[in-house]
């Protein structure tokens, strides 16, 4: 039987501070904390001391109380997230509603971002990179290291941007929107150049070719660039989104938002996981057979990268979508004839098919990137979904993603420390 909910509370009544926490179930110091973190309204008694709340707003909060607290009971201890931006199913993905590999195949990143940060489908939509912006970002990234890594010099870049930026603090939609259309084309900017192409203009899978790439790309190759940057813009929450997410529910800006997730995207098993395919499919290039490959990363203890995802139990429709786009791409047809091999002879004791990491690896193989680019590609690609789901983070209450912790240590009180 469910539990009925109370009788509703006359509309026009005011509430003293213990019967808003006996409505909600709390304590009377966890009101005013309500109250800090702009989750309810109050007002002052006239002549006294204490404080009134609106019965509509407290009935309000304890029936959101409520659901939350059902919705996380079941879940078994995990987080959950109401979100409007991706849907995954049945293996396959969807950006608002619509099939995310339509999109991506079918549009430029730009337009797919838009689409995901405003519902509209904008055609020939570009993103332009404000002069100061990109000038604080190249020297802020002029100062690391030739080792730094390349979310290193992302998040680098993207602090230097939000200095130049002093509308940063500004969190209205069209603000928020503005931060986007600018801060991705500043980061690719602040890129070191790869080769002799100094492309700064043009659509964004092209001078971000140029940060990656010696050689001049042809059409095709740009074609696949672009359909990975779109297929990659989101994935539900992903650690570094859920990251993200945190930092905007504290109503963090959008720049220290991104820089959250850049943070998250270093890990092995994140961002940087193209990285560890596109190695072993060099090796299994140079060797020209991948079984003795295989058997020494398994041999040395290691998953073999590239392959699985726990969200498909099927294929991996990123990576079904970038091997069709890549077919298309003569210099390609060794590192897809490699990753296949790597699926069959992995498939002999394991059924796990080939994710966006291995299509990302053969990608970079084939078009003479180094090991990083895939991480590069994936950051720059995922900074508009982070946008998205900021936007989406702060149309919601303040703070509410804060869980709470089970304590497991010493039970208090324990004598001090000698």
């Amino acid at each position: 039987m469910r539990d009925q909910e109370p009788a509703p509370l006359d509309p026009e009544r005011r509430l003293s501070t213990k019967e808003a926490a006996e409505l909600l179930g709390v304590k009377p110091e966890t009101v005013y904390a309500y109250v800090s973190r702009g989750q309810l309204g109050s007002r002052r008694v006239s002549g006294g001391r204490g404080s009134t709340f609106d019965a509509r707003e407290v009935e309000a909060l304890a029936r959101r109380n409520r659901r939350e607290s059902a919705g996380g009971s079941g879940s078994g201890g995990e987080l959950s997230v109401r979100t409007r931006v991706t849907l995954i199913e049945s293996d396959r993905y969807y950006y608002r509603g619509v099939d995310a590999v339509d999109l991506a195949t079918r549009h430029t990143y730009e337009e797919v971002a838009e689409w995901l940060w405003t519902g509209r489908m904008r055609p020939g939509s570009t993103f332009t990179a404000p002069a100061a912006s990109v000038a604080v970002a190249r020297r802020a990234v002029g100062t690391l290291p030739e080792h730094a890594a390349p979310t290193d010099l992302l998040r680098v870049a993207t602090i230097a941007a939000a200095t130049a930026d002093p509308l940063r603090f500004d969190l209205s939609e069209d603000a928020v929107l503005g931060t986007a259309r600018t801060l991705i084309p500043t980061l690719v900017a602040a890129l070191p150049h790869a080769g002799r192409d100094r492309r700064d203009t043009g659509p964004l899978a092209h001078r971000l070719w140029t940060r990656l790439c010696r050689r001049d790309p042809d059409e095709a190759s740009l074609r696949a660039l672009n359909t990975a940057l779109a297929l990659l813009i989101d994935h539900d929450l992903a650690a570094s989104t859920l990251a993200v997410r945190v930092a905007a529910s504290a109503r963090a800006h959008a720049y220290a938002a991104v820089s959250a997730g850049l943070g998250v995207i270093e890990g092995p098993l994140h961002g940087a996981a193209s990285g560890l395919a596109h190695r072993l499919l060099q090796d299994v290039l140079d060797q020209g057979d991948s079984a003795p490959v295989i058997a020494d990363e398994l041999r040395a203890g290691r998953r073999i990268p590239g392959l699985g995802h726990r969200l498909y139990p099927g294929e991996d429709p990123r990576a079904r979508a970038l091997f069709t786009v890549l077919e298309d791409i003569p210099a390609a047809e060794p590192s897809l004839l490699a990753a296949r091999d790597i699926v069959e002879t992995t498939a002999r004791h394991a059924p796990l098919h080939a994710n966006v990491d291995l299509a990302l690896a053969v990608l970079t193989t084939s078009c003479g990137m180094p090991p990083t680019a895939g991480e590069t590609i994936f950051a720059v690609a995922r900074t508009a979904g982070w946008i998205a789901h900021a936007l989406e983070e702060y149309g919601e209450r303040p703070m509410r993603m804060r869980p709470s912790g089970l304590y497991t240590g010493p039970k208090p009180p324990q004598p001090l420390p000698e």
